[in-house]
């Protein structure tokens, strides 16, 4: 005998339970999509500028190469910091190279331009280095306060000479470095010891390493100057010993030789 109540439907409660599955895939497909979404966000052309500006920035030595090869290399320092900033958003850095114990006494000052490539070109950075007008007035810039160096509107109006362009890409995953690239092949005319034009080769690294490699070439392609063996190699500042004191400018031609370099990093 019937007791006057009805069992639930089991196709009832079956398409309940599908609906239910169908709208956590759903949720979680949709999720997922987002999240890759996220992860593969693209870094803007300005964000790879500034991550080069801010790699550049800072006091470097090239102390170590010097201690493995002091017949090859000198133990040099390298300072840059900000100096400006353009309409468009392109960084100025301040750039001085001088030999580790005087270097109150720059013999190279640079500014740099940093700023993405242009959008038809196959790379992400383009970094320009140009003569400053007065260069005594920007001596140890980086090293003075604020209120006793050009101001950013005079720092403007000292950008005179281009020299060269080095055109830096993203290194591809893996490697150690982040940027790296160099100026068009025998584009810039360089006279210096019989050369005919010169090349520069720059790489960023993850840990603030700057390498760089000037060299001078003749009509035949054959390298007049520069180092042969390898870039110089800048690491960011650790305290000194007394052992630096062994590397110094060993004759005039040679340190001539450094100024007449390429993309002067």
């Amino acid at each position: 005998m019937g007791t006057g109540t009805e069992e639930p439907s089991s196709s009832g409660g079956g398409s309940a339970s599908r609906a239910r599955g169908l709208a956590v895939k759903a949720l979680v497909l949709l999720g997922g999509a987002l999240l890759l979404k996220w992860l593969r966000k693209s870094t803007t052309r300005w964000d790879h500028a500034r991550a080069v500006a801010d790699s550049l920035i800072g006091e470097k030595f090239s102390r170590e190469q010097a201690r493995r090869d002091p017949a090859g290399y000198f133990n040099m320092r390298t300072l840059t910091c900000p100096a400006t900033e353009m309409v468009d958003g392109s960084r100025v850095l301040y750039f001085e190279q001088a030999f580790w114990r005087t270097h109150q006494k720059p013999f190279r000052q640079r500014f740099y331009m940093v700023k993405p490539c242009p959008k038809e070109m196959k790379c992400d950075v383009q970094l320009s280095s140009y003569a400053i007008r007065d260069v005594e007035e920007y001596k140890n810039f980086c090293d003075r306060p604020k209120d006793q160096r050009p101001q950013p509107e005079e720092v403007i109006g000292d950008i005179i000479e281009h020299l060269t362009t080095v055109h830096l890409s993203r290194c591809e995953r893996g490697k150690r470095c982040l940027y790296e690239g160099s100026t068009p092949p025998s584009s810039y005319p360089n006279s210096w010891n019989g050369a005919s034009y010169c090349t520069s080769e720059l790489i960023v690294h993850k840990n603030g390493e700057v390498h760089t490699w000037d060299r001078g070439y003749d009509d035949e392609g054959n390298q007049v100057w520069g180092p042969k063996a390898g870039p110089y190699e800048f690491k960011p500042a650790t305290p000194p010993s007394s052992y630096d004191y062994m590397f110094s400018p060993l004759n005039l031609p040679s340190v001539l030789a450094l100024e007449k370099t390429c993309f002067h990093l």
